[in-house]
C-alpha cells in the first residue's frame, strides 16, 4: 500500500507485517463535531483496510482531558475538569459507535499517563533540551537543529504563531511548554518543579514511548496539527530518544469547512456536532459522505452532499434485500477495490466500484436472478469500509426509540421540520409513529 506521507511530502510504500498507528484525539471539552468525526472515520478505515491486506495493527488514540478550554468549561457548568473531560468522553464513544468507529486499541488519557509524562520531560531537562522557570518547563529549540522539518516553516514564521508576551520567561519566544506551573485553584498535580500540568504536545510523545515504543509506523491526525502540535512531538521525541526517527509516515486528514476558507471548529463557532447529524441522518450516510471525498483533500459540508449520500446509501439498502441465485460473476470488482485503497487510501474510487457493483447487480436481478455473489461481495467491499449493513436493515427498538425522543425534541422546540423528516426515515424503514395522550408508540408495517 502507498501513503502520502506529510514528512517526505511524497506517497510511499508501507512496508513491514505490524502496523504501531498512533492518532491524536480530541480535547474532550464539548460533543465532538463532523470535522472530528471525519478524522476518526478515516483512522478507523485505515485501520480496517491494513487488516484487510493482512497487516496486524495496534491502533492508539488519545483523550486530551486536560486543557485550559476544560478549565474553562468546567467553571461554566460548575463541575470539576475530571467531571467535564468524563461528560465528553462518553459523547464521543456514543456519537463515533452510532458511526460504526470501532474502538482503537488503547484510548490513554493525560491524566491516567501523568508519571510518564513527567519522566519524559526529566530526561529532556537532564539533557539540556528543556529547562525550568518559575515552575514551568519550556523546550529549547535551539537544541534540535532539525527543528521545522515537518512543516518546513522558517523561524520567522513560527513566530507569528507564537505567543511572545504571556510567556516572558522563555529564552526564545517560539520555546513551548512542557509543564506549565499551576494557577491558584487549577487542577494541578505534583512534580520535580512544583504543582502544575502538563503541555499539550508532551503528553502524545509520552503516550507513543508508554503504549506503541520509541518508533511507530504511522502517526496521524488532522492537517491543522502539523505546526504547531505534530512539529513539537517530532523535536521532543526524537531529542529524549537520541534518535532520528519517531514516525516513518505522518499521515494528515484534510479539514472540514462550513463556508468559504474558514475550517471548522468549536472555537471559531461554526461546528456541526455529530449529534446533530443524526438526529437527521443514519450513521452509514454520514460514514458514505465522508468516504467519498478523498482523506487528504478539504471538505465543504453542505445539506445536499448528506441528502445525496442517504439518497445513495438507500439504493445499496434496496439491492441487499434481494432473494436471488448463484452465478453473478464479480470479475474484477475486488481488485480493482484494493488497487484504489492501495493508491493513498483511495476511498472515492472504492465507493465508485461499489457503485458500479450496486448496479450491475440491479440490471442481473431483473434479467436472471443470478446476484447473490455480488451481494455477498457488496457486503464484504462494504465492511472493509466500515459500512454495517445489517444494522441499516435492521432497526432495533433502541434505534428506534432513540430517534423517537429526538423528533419529540424536535416537536417541543417547535422544529417540525427536523421532527418530519426523522419520522419519514422511520416510515421508510417501515416503521410508523403514533402519537396519543399517553405519549408516542410505534408499530412495524
Amino acid at each position: 500500500m502507498y501513503l502520502y506521507n506529510s514528512l517526505t511530502r511524497k506517497k510511499e510504500i508501507l512496508i513491514g507485517k505490524k502496523i504501531r498507528m498512533y492518532v491524536c484525539g480530541v480535547t474532550v471539552y464539548d460533543r465532538p463535531h463532523l470535522g472530528h468525526a471525519l478524522s476518526t472515520v478515516t483512522f478507523d478505515v485505515l485501520h480496517r483496510y491494513l487488516e484487510f491486506i493482512g497487516h496486524e495493527v495496534k491502533r492508539v488514540q488519545n483523550f486530551t482531558d486536560v486543557d485550559d478550554k476544560i478549565i474553562a468549561r468546567a467553571k461554566e457548568l460548575k463541575i470539576s475538569p475530571i467531571e467535564v473531560a468524563e461528560k465528553y468522553i462518553h459523547a464521543f464513544f456514543q456519537d463515533m459507535d452510532e458511526l460504526g468507529v470501532r474502538r482503537a486499541d488503547v484510548h490513554p488519557r493525560a491524566t491516567e499517563d501523568m508519571s510518564e509524562i513527567i519522566n519524559l520531560i526529566e530526561t529532556l531537562v537532564q539533557k539540556n533540551a528543556a529547562y525550568e522557570t518559575n515552575g514551568s518547563v519550556y523546550f529549547d529549540i535551539n537544541y534540535d537543529k532539525g527543528y521545522g522539518r515537518l512543516s518546513r516553516r522558517k523561524l520567522n514564521e513560527m513566530l507569528e504563531n507564537t505567543r511572545t508576551q504571556s510567556e516572558p520567561e522563555k529564552r526564545n519566544p517560539a520555546d513551548f511548554a512542557l509543564w506549565k506551573a499551576a494557577k491558584p485553584e487549577e487542577i494541578h498535580w505534583q512534580s520535580p518543579w512544583g504543582l502544575g500540568r502538563p503541555g499539550w504536545h508532551i503528553e502524545c510523545s509520552a503516550m507513543v514511548k508508554k503504549h506503541l515504543g520509541n518508533e511507530i509506523e504511522i502517526h496521524g491526525g488532522g492537517l491543522d496539527l502539523i505546526f504547531p502540535h505534530h512539529e513539537n512531538e517530532i523535536t521532543q521525541s526524537q531529542s529524549a530518544n537520541d534518535s532520528d526517527l519517531f514516525s516513518k509516515f505522518w499521515v494528515h486528514n484534510g479539514l472540514l469547512k462550513r463556508s468559504g476558507d474558514e475550517k471548522m471548529s468549536k472555537s471559531l463557532g461554526n461546528s456541526y456536532d455529530v449529534r446533530d447529524a443524526l438526529d437527521k441522518y443514519s450513521g452509514n450516510c454520514i460514514r458514505l459522505w465522508i468516504l467519498q471525498s478523498h482523506y487528504r483533500q478539504p471538505s465543504n459540508l453542505d445539506e445536499d452532499s448528506l441528502e445525496n449520500a442517504e439518497s445513495s446509501l438507500k439504493r445499496i439498502e434496496r439491492i441487499l434485500t434481494l432473494k436471488g441465485v448463484d452465478g453473478f460473476d464479480t470479475k474484477n470488482y475486488e481488485e480493482r477495490f484494493i488497487t484504489a485503497m492501495n493508491d493513498d487510501l483511495g476511498t472515492p474510487s472504492a465507493i465508485a466500484i461499489i457503485f458500479e457493483l450496486t448496479h450491475d447487480i440491479n440490471k442481473h436481478f431483473s434479467q436472471t436472478k443470478k446476484v447473490n455473489e455480488g451481494i455477498n461481495l457488496l457486503y464484504k467491499l462494504g465492511s472493509v469500509l466500515g459500512f454495517d449493513f445489517d444494522k441499516s436493515n435492521n432497526f432495533d427498538d433502541k434505534e428506534i426509540n432513540r430517534m423517537i425522543e429526538s423528533r419529540n425534541r424536535f416537536r417541543e422546540e417547535k422544529n417540525y421540520q427536523k421532527a418530519d423528516q426523522i419520522r419519514d426515515q422511520l416510515l421508510e424503514k417501515g416503521i410508523e409513529i403514533l402519537d396519543s395522550k399517553e405519549g408516542t408508540h410505534y408499530r412495524k408495517i
